[in-house]
């Protein structure tokens, strides 16, 4: 069985490239598909620079990404998958690939969605037709062989020896690569990738993604956010907050400004009270409401105090006896607990 912790580690590797093992698996995967060696290695520094590195390539000949990766990998699948047999390769699949597949797609269509924003805005293309310059750039990257990121599908093969040997030590070496008939392109691996629990991109100090060359995606959970925009978070208002426009940018600035801060800074009223807590409802301008309940615990801490805690409900809640319940998957009037705490 393949080891999936190595290519979980593959995937996510960061810090520089293995130059010298990525040209020598080149040239393996050059052989093993009955190819030439390539006679130029261009270095990039990102999958940016190796789009920038691919419009100034001279006569590297036609693509080889078929006869590099798509064959052999359709061939190995299919031996295995005969092997195995329809449920064997399911199972081999979930125990392997799947579990970096999910995570590994995100940060693959990131880079992707990054690069062709990127290069629309450089003076490359600032007088062509968008549509025409996005079809380009895309058209660019579908050639690419994924390297570092192509750990998910190897992940579910025994990779050292036949076809795959060459394409395995090429992504265990280094990042993004394009293959032509005379020439490769090869990129560098991120320097920094930043995930949260669930990962996702995620980074509150700076870019998620940052590629030697600068080359960077900035997020907060998964989602994309402007380069400037983490800056802000430091010196955050109320006011600020209620200012932006875009609604999924508004919630992470209330995300991090913190809710219960946000209640107490700007001025909110509590819309319903009980014995169990406090409601509160924070309007958002072309978004769902916030709602939360306001509680306080029943026991008190070691030194006497009591902690509040604030419970995110739907915002249909219309008491706070029905969000308490709620958080407990109960109707509000089948909400009696025997015992706080």
């Amino acid at each position: 069985m393949p080891d999936i912790d190595a290519w979980r580690a593959v995937a996510a590797a960061t810090g520089p490239a293995d130059r010298a093992a990525a040209d020598t698996a080149v040239r393996q995967a050059y052989r093993l598909a009955g190819l030439a060696e390539p006679t130029r290695f261009v270095w990039a520094d990102s999958p940016l620079s190796g789009v920038l590195a691919l419009a100034d390539l001279e006569a590297p000949g036609r693509s080889v990404r078929e006869d590099i990766r798509t064959r052999p990998w359709a061939a190995e699948r299919r031996r295995v998958h005969d092997e195995l047999g329809p449920a064997g390769w399911t199972e081999r699949w979930h125990a392997t690939g799947a579990h970096l597949w999910d995570t590994t797609r995100m940060l693959t269509d990131r880079l992707r969605a990054g690069v062709v924003a990127a290069m629309l805005e450089s003076p490359r293309y600032a007088d062509a037709d968008a549509t025409v310059a996005e079809a380009e750039v895309r058209g660019l990257l579908l050639d690419a062989v994924l390297g570092q990121h192509e750990a998910p599908w190897l992940a579910a093969f025994d990779d050292r020896a036949g076809q795959l040997a060459g394409l395995a030590a090429v992504a265990r070496a280094t990042g993004w690569w394009w293959p032509f008939e005379h020439a490769v392109v090869l990129c560098e691996r991120p320097s920094r990738l930043l995930r949260d629990e669930a990962g996702r991109l995620h980074a509150a100090d700076g870019p998620a993604v940052l590629f030697p060359d600068g080359f960077a995606l900035h997020a907060w959970h998964g989602m994309s956010v402007p380069t400037d925009f983490l800056t802000e978070l430091p010196s955050l208002t109320p006011a600020r907050i209620r200012d932006e426009e875009n609604a999924e940018l508004r919630r992470v600035l209330l995300e991090h400004y913190g809710y219960d801060r946000y209640l107490a800074e700007s001025g909110a009223q509590p819309v319903h009270r009980d014995e169990t807590g406090i409601l509160w409802r924070i309007p958002m301008p072309d978004d769902e409401d916030v709602v939360m309940v306001e509680v306080v615990n029943s026991t008190p801490e070691p030194d006497g105090t009591h902690h509040t805690y604030w419970l995110r409900v739907p915002p249909g809640t219309e008491t706070a006896r029905a969000g308490v319940a709620w958080t407990f998957d109960l109707a509000a009037e089948d909400y009696a607990p025997m015992k706080q705490t």
